[in-house]
């Protein structure tokens, strides 16, 4: 698969709604991730992220414009142990449960299938790495309908062991913009993982698409340590 970059990855396409990237920093030292939330509604575009813990989660910005918290107030990221997990909705929770409860990451997602916003029918996105005794893995998941037909689901999971420095994957709900939208296809998106953090974060959120955007979260966690450095960046201020 060809490496992409991502700042031609996002500045190509208005809207790839929201959005996970995994991957390994330039220098091998640190496992980076990355999530981003768009809006195209009120209701989507009033949003933050705020500090949760160890994780994240979704807050209404102006709570009194606030229509219906349903698939857009949730926990994106959450920490069980030495693992990270990242969602674009409460399947985080889902995840979360189901490993404490000794299940695997696919096992977890087997409860949950895509969003139930007919006619989109918008895929849930999932990613979890985990860093144990200085080494790092991490897998991502799609769910999603069978071409827009509710009645079948398609899941795909995608593992990669030992990632190499400076690459990742990307994968993200929407293949751009329309009416209904239309859902991801293919393998998650080789891309590379350059910079340091605030490097990272600025180019991934000057090339998202400034009327669509709304927030941003990136992580990097020292594989050797487990410590980690976190920036979010929120449209709403």
């Amino acid at each position: 698969m060809e490496k992409r970059t991502l700042d031609k990855e996002l500045s190509g396409n208005a809207y790839p709604g929201r959005g996970i990237v995994i991957g390994r920093s330039e220098d091998g030292t640190k496992a980076v991730t990355a999530y981003f939330i768009m809006g195209r509604s009120a209701n989507s575009r009033n949003r933050i992220f705020v500090e949760d813990g160890e994780g994240i989660r979704t807050e209404a910005f102006d709570p009194s414009k606030m229509e219906d918290p349903s698939l857009i107030i949730y926990a994106p990221v959450r920490v069980l142990g030495n693992k990270t997990i990242v969602t674009n909705g409460d399947q985080t929770d889902t995840i979360y449960e189901g490993m404490d409860k000794q299940q695997t990451f696919e096992q977890s997602l087997r409860t949950r299938t895509y969003e139930p916003d007919e006619p989109n029918f918008t895929p849930r996105i999932s990613g979890i790495l985990h860093i144990v005794e200085g080494t790092f893995n991490y897998a991502m998941s799609i769910l999603k309908s069978d071409n827009g037909n509710p009645d079948s689901t398609n899941r795909f999971t995608f593992a990669y062991e030992n990632p190499v420095s400076g690459e990742g994957r990307f994968l993200h709900t929407y293949m751009g913009d329309g009416n209904p939208l239309p859902s991801f296809e293919g393998e998650p998106t080789r891309v590379a993982i350059e910079g340091d953090i605030d490097a990272f974060t600025n180019m991934l959120w000057d090339n998202l698409n400034e009327d669509n955007k709304v927030s941003l979260f990136v992580r990097f966690i020292d594989i050797a340590s487990g410590k980690y450095e976190t920036r979010i960046i929120n449209k709403n201020k």
